[in-house]
């Protein structure tokens, strides 16, 4: 079992006894910011505060901002739902279940959606957990369409995160998280752990199956680069993977950013969600919070709610960082935007 595992299961336990529906935030304020590079003031004050928006998340996921509609969607993971905020209504339920509906196997441990995505046209893609697929979901009639269940006739594990490149190309991960014994469990038909691509086309293509975590995942402004963050205690990694004109992965990639200093440390939390800003920075979750990543890879802060943070996403007027921190989503504001 990963620290990701355990940090997981501890909110689990000790949001046993909140109420069903979170609780909203009233102007509450957590956490602060660290400078570790110069270059950080161009990008966000270390002094702007970081404003819980509501809790009581049993594991908050996913952020996506609907532009349409000025809303962000985010998912709860364990307890199957997503989650509509707006600002002057706060936190509503949007889709209960976000994922896999009926009676719960005892097989599945994260029954609900994980990883999601406006495409802008009125659609949310989304990594259902525990459906075990890609799916897209018509924001107006919230009807499910499936995308990808399954890898040459396998079906996958629980998808995890997703992540759009250019003309349609969808790339997504594939960790066990989703399933009670990971990968022991008897519900596994693949027997790895991999990153994908799908095609406009809906072609499958496996990417890596040499991972042993695979979690967030991003693509580059440029659509050159692919990120994966590596939930993995023993290799807490981003790898950048090179991408080709067509957004077919090469044999290149590289580590991107090292978090094993942050994890000696002992600060909560594991390389999880991340997102790439129009700018090229990398935003992403690892030990201690949100770290905001130059194009090269270097660390020039780290955003901190005090909690592991699972991912995060731009919004409102993209100068907007929205964070899903276990049992909480926050938000802080940036000087420049994302987009």
């Amino acid at each position: 079992m990963t620290r990701l595992d355990l940090t997981r299961r501890a909110a689990l336990a000790g949001m046993a006894a909140l109420p069903l529906l979170p609780r909203l935030a009233h102007a509450q304020t957590v956490g602060g910011i660290t400078r570790l590079d110069p270059a950080l003031d161009a990008i966000v004050d270390i002094g702007a505060p970081i404003e819980v928006l509501g809790s009581g998340f049993k594991w908050a996921e996913g952020p996506a901002w609907v532009k349409e509609g000025g809303y962000l969607l985010f998912t709860d993971v364990p307890a199957n739902i997503i989650y509509r905020w707006k600002q002057g209504e706060g936190v509503t339920s949007f889709l209960n279940p976000s994922g896999l509906a009926g009676p719960i196997p005892a097989g599945i441990r994260e029954a609900g959606a994980n990883g999601l995505l406006s495409d802008g046209q009125g659609n949310l893609i989304m990594a259902d957990s525990g459906t075990r697929l890609i799916a897209t979901v018509d924001l107006k009639t919230k009807r499910k369409t499936v995308l990808a269940d399954r890898f040459e006739g396998k079906r996958f594990n629980s998808c995890n995160d997703v992540a759009a490149g250019k003309g349609g190309t969808l790339y997504f991960t594939d960790p066990p998280y989703g399933l009670a014994d990971g990968d022991s469990s008897p519900l596994r038909e693949l027997s790895f752990n991999g990153v994908f691509r799908r095609a406009a086309s809906g072609e499958i293509t496996l990417i890596d199956s040499s991972l042993k975590r695979p979690n967030g995942v991003a693509v580059s402004p440029d659509h050159r680069t692919l990120y994966i963050a590596m939930s993995d205690d023993q290799r807490p990694e981003i790898l950048a993977y090179e991408l080709d004109g067509n957004g077919v992965a090469t044999r290149k990639k590289r580590v991107f950013h090292d978090f094993r200093a942050a994890l000696a440390r002992k600060l909560p939390g594991l390389p999880d969600g991340l997102k790439t800003s129009a700018d090229g920075h990398v935003y992403a979750t690892g030990p201690g919070g949100v770290y905001i990543l130059s194009p090269e890879g270097k660390a020039l802060g780290l955003i901190s709610t005090g909690k592991a943070t699972a991912n995060c996403g731009f919004g409102e007027d993209g100068k907007t960082l929205f964070l899903t921190s276990s049992d909480m989503l926050a938000r802080v504001r940036l000087k420049r935007s994302g987009w």
